[in-house]
């Protein structure tokens, strides 16, 4: 893991860093229902209304295709808490991507991959997104999906962040101590932050409030395999 205080990494120094991605391990979830039992896992999601477009599939140049432009470049991620490094030539499945986490002067450099990519068009609703994983040194192991969708009958358009993690490579004392203490406010913080920068980007207007910061994610049960096969399952409550 590569980190300094103070300052951030030149552009030379992010291009090597993402060219060592490609000989490192992920170290995510061979699947979605692929989650430890053990306890120091976390299943947490947050979601928001990001735009209205009109009743339908989404329309060309719409909310959605726009949302959509921004969510693959990782427009909608705050620099000021985490910068995303990648290859904009790169297609979306398998990109490699190199994290700047930037907290209290601190920064650190954590890897990526993008593992899947879902795309539905059901009569109903369309969704779109990806899921990426975390690469061996990253500060968490775990998987995260980035998932927007539209409702057919409202128009309504919707950004949704869901993250499975464990507690990934803290090499020191001290890192251990400060992602126990601050993890939880920046990730709050970070989410928040992303729906409130895509209804800017989309220039929405007349939306719901955005949840408060401390109840911004919600906690969610992963997959449950029972004799007949997977079983969804959702637990609402502030985390």
């Amino acid at each position: 893991m590569q980190y300094r205080w103070g300052r951030g990494f030149s552009a030379p120094e992010i291009a090597r860093e993402l060219a060592r991605l490609s000989a490192r391990a992920s170290t995510g979830p061979r699947s979605d229902t692929d989650f430890s039992s053990e306890p120091g896992w976390h299943h947490y999601y947050s979601e928001a209304v990001i735009a209205h477009e009109a009743p339908g599939p989404p329309v060309p140049g719409g909310a959605f295709h726009r949302a959509q432009r921004a969510i693959t470049e990782y427009a909608f991620s705050d620099p000021t808490i985490v910068q995303g490094h990648f290859d904009t030539a790169r297609a979306l499945r398998g990109r490699p991507m190199v994290l700047e986490l930037k907290v209290l002067g601190l920064h650190l450099l954590c890897g990526v991959a993008v593992r899947a990519v879902r795309d539905e068009h059901l009569p109903e609703t369309t969704v779109w997104g990806f899921r990426y994983d975390t690469l061996q040194s990253h500060v968490e192991a775990g998987a995260e999906w980035f998932l927007l969708s539209k409702q057919h009958v409202t128009g309504k358009v919707s950004f949704r962040i869901q993250a499975s993690w464990q507690q990934g490579m803290l090499p020191s004392w001290w890192m251990r101590i400060g992602f126990r203490l601050l993890s939880r406010r920046y990730q709050r913080a970070w989410h928040r932050q992303a729906y409130a920068r895509l209804r800017v980007l989309l220039g929405a207007r007349d939306l719901p409030p955005l949840p408060r910061r401390r109840a911004i994610l919600k906690a969610w049960q992963p997959p449950i395999t029972t004799p007949s096969g997977i079983r969804p399952g959702l637990r609402e409550r502030e985390t």
